[in-house]
């Protein structure tokens, strides 16, 4: 299965929470200790474990503050 890492941009979120919400597998959530430059309560990536790369989060994200990356394991070189 792959994995995923994101990336949130301070400086265009605006703590909407669609991508907390919308996360079917919980990887974002809203905490309420964390805010923007712009004082916006900032979402942490928390469960990068569970994070499969589908992307959801960045297409939901109506300021373009979310990155999607999916991770792949690289395969052995061939002899």
């Amino acid at each position: 299965m792959p994995k995923g890492e994101i990336s949130i941009d301070e400086r265009f979120c605006k703590g909407c929470s669609l991508c907390s919400h919308f996360c079917t597998r919980g990887c974002i959530t809203i905490p309420g200790d964390r805010f923007t430059p712009q004082g916006y309560l900032l979402p942490v990536f928390s469960s990068p474990e569970k994070c499969n790369a589908c992307g959801i989060c960045g297409w939901l994200c109506p300021h373009f503050a979310i990155e999607v990356y999916k991770l792949t394991e690289k395969e052995p070189a061939a002899k």
